[in-house]
């Protein structure tokens, strides 16, 4: 209903501004002030004030005294403010938005009939995610999540780097030693297997004599030139390793979780011709020079001073050049293109757009979200062997410490057969590694961040386990009242809305019918932590409810009851379809 309301809203603006022959063109519809009992506010005095010729309060008050609230289905009333116009809801909102949120697929936008393909991690195939990347995923597949609820048709891709020279190099590593020289692999996973290999080749290359380093750089290079040259044999060697490493890294991302429709090669790309087509039409442009044993362009016009290299003095490319037809690739079959990198590709990203633009795409169809990195406290995960932390350790350690906190929590209820072992486990699973994407989906992508144990897992602050714990409340009272909150799509009994009166009822009310604009305002601008900040808040505002409206008790009378349970279940499917475009579990009971 927010979204009607606000409908309402804007048209009930522009028709007193076009009665007071005043501009429509920007109605400044926002959130109002805090204090202000509205739930929409127009700020467009402020810009017209210097055309009316009065001051903004006066404005606002010719605009609200223009607007006759009778006329709008969804508003109930609107006045001037001060500066502002503020809009209250009419009844037939509240009601409505308890009608509609009845739906499990309450938030969920019309289809927009717009292809979007949305690129995050890409890890280089070379060993075990690290932890280092663990902000990509998840919020990679926040993003795809939030536009695929927006309505967009979503495919995830993970583009993988199996032509460059740590390819080659971990090939010819795997062919070379023999595995009795290896040390036994961290975890019996096939990445933890073989990145034994990469690690010993890099090593005999910085340590070995130099005669046989000079040997095995040659036979590196011939690898390398062997997928330039579009040799069939050695694509099928560095294919071995790459998707075997692939296979295990998949299984990591999986538990975040995070899913891939595609894993994109950048070998493909070499193989049909499409980077040989961008290399040649890159040194026919005006820009392109040889310097320094490459070829480069010159993109001082784009304001970007570091040149962009994109052909070896052998003839070789790069990473980056395969990667322009990778972005052409994207263009020729989406409308849209969501890539995400970290801070330190910031720079790559500005010489791909420009490099993109040179060679006449559109490339207000491609949007980058860039990340800053996550530091870790010490602990339980120290540095192995300097080979860096993982992301399974991330997640196991979040499950251990979940478990303890639940057990800490539930001792009686399983002493009591309440909660079986298996129960024990399932919730130490979703809160553990929900808690770990929480922390780290609810920050600005570009603010860096510290995790925090104690933060992330506190049941009480504003952290997942909070939230997780508001959605097992709602299904518990549902479970509780007869109705399965496995499909509570539409309860047995009719409900008067109309009943819902008091102040805390209305704000649950106000706050599930948001989500249909947080959803819309979190697509738009590619931001996952603007549904987390709406979560915690929903937590807080359910909870006031919870303390102060009774839904079950013997003296709340049978419809007022029903009524309940009807905001009940809306605020179910509310926090949990939030959770779930965030990738967070929403546990059943906790």
């Amino acid at each position: 209903m927010y979204l009607q309301f606000r409908d309402d809203v804007e048209a009930a603006l522009v028709s007193a501004l076009e009665a007071l022959d005043l501009p429509t063109d920007d109605l400044g519809v926002e959130d109002p002030p805090e204090g202000v009992e509205a739930v929409l506010a127009s700020s467009a005095a402020f810009r017209l004030a210097s055309e009316v010729g009065a001051p903004p309060p006066q404005v606002a008050g010719q605009i609200a005294d223009e607007i006759d609230a009778g006329d709008y289905e969804y508003v109930e009333a609107a006045s001037a403010q001060g500066p502002y116009v503020n809009f209250l809801p009419s009844d037939a909102y509240y009601e409505g938005t308890v009608e509609q949120a009845q739906s499990e697929d309450f938030g969920r936008l019309e289809p927009s009939g717009e292809r979007v393909v949305v690129e995050h991690t890409s890890a280089n195939p070379t060993g075990p995610v690290h932890v280092g990347r663990a902000r990509n995923p998840i919020v990679g597949d926040s993003v795809a999540r939030i536009l695929d609820f927006a309505g967009h048709d979503v495919e995830r891709h993970y583009y993988v780097n199996d032509a460059g020279r740590q390819m080659a190099v971990f090939t010819w590593a795997y062919e070379t030693f023999d595995e009795d020289d290896l040390p036994q692999p961290d975890r019996e996973k096939a990445d933890y297997d073989l990145v034994r290999y990469y690690r010993k080749g890099n090593d005999f290359l910085e340590t070995a004599d130099p005669d046989e380093v000079e040997a095995a750089e040659d036979e590196i290079q011939a690898i390398m030139q062997g997928l330039e040259d579009g040799d069939e044999e050695t694509f099928e060697r560095v294919r071995e390793v790459v998707d075997t490493v692939l296979g295990g890294m998949r299984e990591s991302l999986e538990r975040l979780p995070a899913a891939f429709d595609e894993f994109v090669k950048e070998s493909r790309f070499m193989r049909d011709g499409s980077v040989d087509d961008v290399v040649e039409r890159l040194k026919a442009s005006d820009e392109a020079v040889y310097e320094e044993d490459a070829w480069q362009l010159e993109l001082d016009e784009y304001g970007i001073e570091k040149n962009f290299v994109f052909l070896r003095s052998d003839g070789t490319t790069l990473y980056a050049t395969r990667d322009l037809a990778h972005h052409e690739w994207k263009f020729d079959n989406y409308d849209r293109a969501v890539t995400v990198l970290g801070e330190d590709h910031k720079l790559q990203a500005e010489q791909m757009n420009a490099t993109l633009d040179l060679l006449g795409n559109d490339t207000d169809k491609l949007r980058q979200v860039i990340y800053s990195y996550v530091n870790l406290p010490e602990g339980k995960m120290s540095t192995r062997a300097g080979t860096g932390i993982d992301l399974d350790d991330l997640l196991d350690e979040a499950v251990e410490r979940a478990r303890e906190e639940v057990e800490n929590r539930l001792d009686d209820r399983i002493r009591d057969d309440d909660l079986t072992e298996e129960d024990v486990s399932r919730i130490a699973e979703q809160v553990g590694i929900g808690a770990v994407r929480y922390d780290i989906v609810s920050k600005q992508p570009t603010k860096a961040i510290t995790f925090e144990w104690d933060r992330a897992l506190d049941f009480e602050a504003q952290s997942a386990p909070y939230v997780q714990y508001v959605h097992a409340r709602t299904c518990g009272i549902l479970e509780e009242a007869g109705i399965s909150s496995d499909a509570p799509d539409a309860l047995s009994a009719e409900f008067d809305a109309s009943l819902l009166e008091t102040d805390a009822e209305r704000e649950l009310l106000e706050v599930v019918a948001r989500f249909p604009a947080v959803i819309e305002e979190a697509a738009a601008d590619l931001e996952p932590h603007v549904v987390a900040t709406y979560t915690r808040e929903f937590a807080e505002t359910f909870n006031r409810f919870y303390r102060e409206c009774p839904v079950l008790a013997d003296d709340v009378d049978d419809d007022l009851r029903d009524a309940r349970l009807a905001l009940v279940a809306a605020a179910k499917h509310a926090v949990g379809n939030a959770l779930g475009v965030l990738g967070v579990a929403a546990p059943r009971s906790m």
